[in-house]
């Protein structure tokens, strides 16, 4: 029986708001096949907020103000690194756009693009980010 680990992290829905209806960044990873949120492990000493935003920045390129708490979601995987099972809970943010440039972001993401709230539904890969996003959609 393998050891269980637990994992922290914390993501964002990042937001601008334009016509016809709000944009949020999306990001690619695995060669273009998964479209997801930006998100990543929390830091000692840092709260769930400040990993949230340093994650988006480090993700995307992009600077927030995080608006409000939308939800956490939880999920199981191995990770072959620790040999051990994983229980990770991810907190996501609605953080509204600030500054900064999606051509600005690190490695972790493949690509790096605005959509309409709805197309960036239509494509999400992992359905319990889709609720997460479903929910900022409900806020804005």
């Amino acid at each position: 029986m393998s050891e269980t680990k637990f994992q922290f992290s914390a993501g964002g829905i990042v937001y601008r708001r334009s016509a016809p209806a709000p944009e949020v960044v999306i990001l690619t990873r695995g060669e273009g096949k998964i479209f997801c949120l930006p998100k990543g492990k929390i830091e000692k000493s840092e709260t769930l907020q400040e990993a949230a935003l340093r994650e988006v920045k480090e993700e995307t390129g992009l600077n927030g103000i995080i608006e409000k708490e939308l939800g956490k979601i939880k999920y199981w995987f191995y990770s072959e690194e620790d040999k051990a099972r994983v229980h990770k809970t991810v907190t996501f943010f609605l953080i509204r756009y600030e500054s900064g440039d999606t051509s600005d972001h690190d490695t972790d993401a493949e690509e790096v693009r605005w959509l309409p709230i709805d197309d960036a539904l239509k494509i999400m890969t992992y359905p319990s980010e889709r609720q997460m996003v479903e929910k900022a959609k409900e806020s804005l």
